[in-house]
């Protein structure tokens, strides 16, 4: 018997696993399809405060969220980083709907008619800038834009913008360093695995599971259930457990582009609806732009961004750039669905974005993850042991702030350092190869380029820089069983294969198999 057996391997599941194993608790995590497939990597890779909250008045959350950024910077040096995001501002800016401050503005200052002032987005960057206690992140500044090389390629129209820090993650290896860190400390991380029930007694639960070797049964004396957007049928369909508490699945979808600017600053559009989106430098050669919040209906594993949803994006984004997005820049579409806890709220774009930790003792316990964010996933695993901590007494203390993922071992400031680094000790990588190593692999470029004195010595190239040796790593040390998990979770290699390259991935992954 396991403490704790966890459903769900997305950024909640793996982060709460890790927590659990790291405080001397046996885990076990099953995941019924990969790591990060769902959610956790569909997110606009961003560890930020979330701006637009404040509006809602949601100071918590966002207080929460700015405080980790840096704790989480620090941790993971390579696969996350700063960046500085361009908010044009005009006077024809307006508030999304029905939100608090709106409301409160219109009571007291009719006059505005729904607009933003520029006053009020200064104060809101003001209290970003203070309320996460920041060290590491250069502050808000105002920015000319008739002189700033970030306003060549907007719309002559704007003459202003703020510009402030958040910082870039990416999601799916988040997820799975996660996974990798919980199995380094004890944990069991079971992919290709679903729960198919779970047997509620007094002091234990017995989880049946569906795997790649057949059914198997295992017993906890605690279950866990981060089922992200499935959250709500393991409840009530797996558990067989009725209950009032549900979720609101939101759509979120993205569109990567042609690069649209040479920079490598962000942009933080605001809409005539008063909605938002980002503009954001991706993998080098793209932008990437997103997102939408609609409502979906139908399974989660079925979000594609519609052609209505990618129509949205160009021409939001041609509002500010000087030429025009159209649907024959996109290169590629994602879209994830948000379990965001259900609150009642008239919109998408008002549903809370925080997170949600039920507890149900009718028995033996049982933690509900509802919601959460990439970037409070740290402090959501932090408060999800802390609510378990009754029922495991000999459990140590919190362990996880500032503690290295494998591969972070490194200040945050050091990247360049270790790509050139890389680069000297392996003289036959590119620039763009060695700092693609770095920024996937961090420390442990050096164990997955082994005693390679030449590329060829890395097998078979499958394009793109993806050699054997990276791709036996990936499948012996990441859970990778399937092209898909490689070229568009543990990598975004996709973006530069062909489909008959990713083909020979397949048939490779599934003769080494």
């Amino acid at each position: 018997m396991v403490d704790l057996f966890v459903i769900g391997g997305g950024i909640n599941g793996c982060g709460i696993a890790r927590d659990a194993a790291g405080r001397g608790l046996s885990v076990v995590l099953a995941e019924q399809g990969d790591l990060a497939q769902a959610t956790s990597s569909a997110s606009t890779k961003l560890f930020h405060g979330g701006l637009r909250y404040l509006e809602y008045f949601e100071f918590r959350l966002v207080g929460e969220a700015l405080k980790e950024r840096e704790t989480l910077l620090v941790a993971m040096p390579h696969i996350s980083w700063p960046m500085r995001f361009v908010l044009p501002y005009h006077p024809d800016m307006r508030f999304e709907g029905d939100t608090p401050t709106s409301r409160l503005l219109s009571r007291f200052m009719p006059w505005m008619k729904g607009r933003r002032p520029a006053w009020l987005i200064r104060l809101g960057l003001f209290m970003y800038d203070r309320l996460g206690g920041r060290q590491i992140l250069p502050a808000t500044r105002t920015l000319d834009l008739t002189r700033d090389p970030a306003g060549a390629v907007l719309n002559p129209k704007f003459h202003k913008a703020f510009e402030y820090s958040d910082c870039w993650v990416e999601d799916s290896r988040l997820v799975v360093l996660n996974a990798r860190d919980a199995r380094a400390r004890g944990a069991k991380v079971m992919v290709g695995t679903k729960v198919t029930s779970a047997q509620r007694h007094a002091d234990h639960w017995e989880v049946t599971v569906q795997g790649p070797d057949g059914p198997a049964t295992h017993k906890a004396r605690a279950l866990v259930n981060a089922g992200g957007p499935w959250v709500q049928d393991v409840i009530r369909g797996t558990l067989k457990i009725n209950s009032t508490e549900g979720i609101r699945l939101v759509r979120g979808s993205h569109i990567v582009t042609k690069r649209l600017y040479d920079h490598d600053k962000c942009y933080f559009f605001q809409g005539t609806d008063g909605r938002i989106i980002f503009a954001i430098p991706y993998e080098q050669d793209f932008t990437l732009i997103g997102t939408t919040d609609k409502d979906h209906q139908g399974q989660p594993g079925e979000a594609i961004c519609t052609v209505e949803e990618q129509e949205y994006l160009c021409n939001f984004a041609s509002q500010y750039f000087r030429k025009p997005v159209t649907r024959a820049d996109i290169v590629w579409t994602y879209s994830g669905v948000r379990p965001l806890y259900n609150d009642g709220a008239k919109s998408a774009t008002a549903a809370t974005r925080d997170y949600v930790l039920s507890l149900d003792q009718n028995g033996a316990p049982l933690l509900n993850v509802f919601g959460g964010k990439i970037t409070t996933y740290r402090r959501l695993a932090e408060n999800a042991l802390l609510k378990l901590a009754p029922f495991f007494p000999q459990a140590k203390a919190a362990w996880t702030a500032r503690v290295a993922l494998p591969g972070g071992d490194f200040g945050h400031d050091q990247v360049q350092a270790k790509i050139a680094q890389l680069k000297a000790d392996y003289s036959f990588l590119t620039d763009y190869w060695a700092g693609r190593m770095i920024r996937a692999y961090g420390t442990e470029a050096w164990a997955v380029l082994g005693d390679a004195k030449a590329a060829s010595d890395l097998g078979r190239n499958f394009g793109a820089t993806l050699t054997e040796r990276e791709l036996r790593w990936l499948m012996g040390r990441e859970w990778a069983r399937k092209a898909g998990d490689v070229v568009w979770r543990r990598s975004k290699l996709g973006l530069r294969l062909t489909a008959d390259q990713v083909a020979a991935i397949e048939v490779f992954m599934r003769e080494q198999a």
